[in-house]
């Protein structure tokens, strides 16, 4: 079905199939943890998904990124996209582009298991600021 390959595409258009990605699995996960309510449902999956989010995610990802990687986020933070994303500030919104940039990548390479393993990494890391956040 697929008509590219992650090595034709520039950073931002892997990270416009990276956002992509990255939202399906927040949403799975926002699923499995038993919430039901569109407006919970809505404003849950949106802290994983968000600007801030991501940004974030870079940073605590990092290290237990392998040099490619930490390449394909980099490529994608210095892509020049022309917009920011509103209500985001613009070091976190091109951080984010390079997180998006790296899941798109992995996602356009076929490296499953790599990004499976990666995204459920960040889903931890948002889940334990969240907590962190509320005291839990």
């Amino acid at each position: 079905m697929r008509t590219w390959t992650a090595t034709t595409l520039s950073p931002l258009e892997l990270a416009f199939i990276g956002d992509a990605v990255w939202e399906v699995y927040a949403r799975n996960h926002v699923l499995g943890l038993g919430l039901r309510k569109p407006a919970v449902l809505h404003k849950r999956a949106t802290a994983y998904v968000s600007a801030t989010a991501q940004a974030y995610l870079v940073q605590a990802l990092w290290d237990g990124l392998t040099v490619e990687e930490q390449d394909r986020v980099r490529k994608g933070r210095n892509a020049k996209s022309g917009h920011v994303r509103k209500n985001a500030d613009v070091l976190d919104y091109r951080h984010s582009t390079g997180f998006e940039a790296l899941i798109g990548y992995l996602y356009g390479t076929g490296q499953q298991q790599r990004l499976r393993d990666l995204c459920q990494r960040a889903l931890v890391a948002i889940d334990e600021k969240r907590e962190d956040a509320h005291g839990n």
